[in-house]
């Protein structure tokens, strides 16, 4: 049953036996690895360095709301997902595995969520997105993250009305319902239906990119030394599977 479920949300078992997690079509590895701490490092940092520089400038209130904010939450997900991200492709680059291949079942799953939610997001965020779409050997994300999308939106929701309730205000105006719960009712809508465009296009997307890359350019990836002969049969299978 656990194996069947982690299937269904992207983590079939063994799990990414050709390691599309963890190695780019144009990237070795250890680049790769690299590139991805460096984002985690930069997120961290301007984070960081933003809640400091509000808590000794006397801007303590921003502090207090920052986490009532969606674009700011966000960000700290991208923070953790390179990291891990980047600690499971050097470990990739220097072994030949990662440790997310020996992971449980339910953190494989929460890893392939957790790729599928920084891929539908906006912002300077968007530029670290369209890195792991355009750059990385993934597959296209399985329509069963899509429900936890939505789930993560209307878990924000609730977080928007909590943050007034405790701290009066709200995150952004249009939630404001005595400004007409029909218009709300629109707004809520509206994000819900934006949230399925962009997750179908960055589906459409990474489908075509392996199309292109690996269908048609033959171009399988670049992977870790001690694994290369093992990981282009895998590829040339997958390809063979995808004519």
């Amino acid at each position: 049953m656990v194996r069947q479920l982690s299937a269904i949300f992207g983590a079939p078992q063994p799990f990414d036996p050709n390691h599309r997690y963890t190695t780019s079509w144009i990237l070795p590895p250890i680049v790769l690895a690299v590139i991805r701490l460096i984002i985690s490092i930069y997120a961290f940092t301007s984070t960081f360095f933003i809640l400091g520089w509000n808590g000794t400038h006397g801007r303590q209130e921003l502090n207090r709301r920052y986490f009532s904010f969606f674009t700011y939450l966000t960000f700290w997900g991208i923070a953790f997902y390179f990291l891990f991200s980047s600690l499971h492709t050097f470990r990739y680059a220097l072994t030949g595995s990662s440790w997310l291949q020996k992971w449980p079942a339910m953190l494989q799953v929460a890893h392939a969520v957790f790729y599928t939610t920084i891929t539908s997001q906006h912002a300077l965020n968007a530029v670290f997105a369209i890195f792991e779409i355009f750059l990385t050997r993934t597959a296209p994300p399985p329509p069963a993250h899509l429900p936890i999308l939505v789930l993560i939106l209307a878990l924000y929701l609730s977080l928007a009305y909590i943050s007034h309730a405790t701290q009066g205000f709200y995150s952004y105006s249009f939630l404001d319902p005595s400004r007409g719960s029909g218009r709300l009712a629109g707004y809520i809508l509206g994000i819900l239906a934006a949230a399925c465009v962009i997750f179908g296009v960055v589906w459409v997307i990474i489908w075509i990119r392996r199309w292109l890359i690996e269908g048609k350019l033959d171009m399988h990836g670049k992977f870790a030394r001690s694994r290369n002969n093992e990981d282009e049969e895998m590829s040339e299978i997958e390809r063979v599977n995808m004519k």
